[in-house]
């Protein structure tokens, strides 16, 4: 690791900040956190919590004052806005590190990779040392089974067959920590995945298996999830999107890579891991 620096994070409550915010504290990191609420974000008490927003640009630019680096969690489905927020951000900071998707491909048009590419567009060109880290899908994106598995021990889905490469949040955040604290991931685009595809089928056994639970799948049709899932999202084209991807699963599982395994020394963490570090959820 590198001399003590002083990184912003942006997302810090949520699934992957919280993590990237201990593994900046375990590196001697000093660690500011932009918060929308600091009376109600649930972090240690060393880290100095900066009232504001995204899409507030002088808050973000007061909160990356003096900060030497900066993780960015682009929280909304379309750029609107980001501009903005990456030139306050880049402004003050010399390092930024952007957790984009794996979506995101470098062989086709800039307006077919959605959001995420659309902020890195914004990303790559502001700040000296830049490093994306475009996940795959998330493996607590599952906790939406959760309170059906408690309450039913059903879980209800599309394409129970769809083949995914999910990744425990915690590596992400460990990737992360490291491009915010060493050198030698400038410019770099990690593919970030679990170490193994499974069928949401294999995945809903395994968390039965973490709980102690037989649990039973009720496949829904395409158009039940779509509607579920506008209910909840209320973004039409990202739930269109997101429906007609889960279905190429099915005959074309998503890849596997070592990246995460590349970067921090040690192999990636497997769903059945994060299955067990999440059982209480489910139970």
């Amino acid at each position: 690791m590198t001399e003590q620096r002083t990184i912003l994070v942006t997302g810090a409550t949520g699934n992957v900040g919280r993590h990237v915010v201990a593994g900046l504290r375990e590196g001697g990191a000093t660690v500011r956190a932009l918060v929308r609420d600091p009376e109600r974000a649930a972090l240690p008490a060393d880290v100095h919590l900066v009232p504001g927003d995204l899409t507030d640009p002088d808050s973000v630019a007061a909160a990356a004052d003096g900060a030497d680096a900066a993780f960015l969690l682009w929280p909304f489905f379309n750029a609107d806005g980001a501009e903005k927020a990456v030139a306050a951000l880049a402004g003050p900071v010399g390092r930024i590190v952007h957790l984009s998707a794996s979506t995101v491909r470098d062989d086709r048009p800039p307006e077919q990779n959605g959001v995420w590419g659309a902020v890195e567009r914004l990303v790559e060109p502001s700040v000296p040392s830049w490093t994306f880290l475009r996940a795959g899908g998330f493996a607590t994106n599952t906790l939406g089974w959760a309170e059906s598995v408690r309450t039913e021990g059903v879980v209800r889905l599309p394409y129970p067959e769809a083949g995914r490469s999910l990744i425990h949040e915690r590596d992400i955040a460990a990737v992360g920590v490291r491009a915010l604290l060493e050198d030698g991931h400038h410019g770099q685009k990690y593919v970030l995945t679990g170490p193994q595809t499974l069928t949401q089928t294999e995945q809903v056994r395994t968390i039965g298996a973490a709980i102690g639970r037989l649990l039973r799948i009720e496949e829904q049709s395409a158009e039940t999830a779509r509607q579920e899932l506008l209910a909840q999202l209320g973004d039409p084209d990202f739930v269109a999107g997101s429906i007609a991807y889960w279905s190429s699963l099915v005959d074309n599982p998503e890849p596997v890579t070592r990246t995460v395994e590349d970067v921090l020394g040690r192999p990636a963490l497997t769903f059945r891991d994060w299955a067990i570090d999440h059982s209480d959820d489910f139970r």
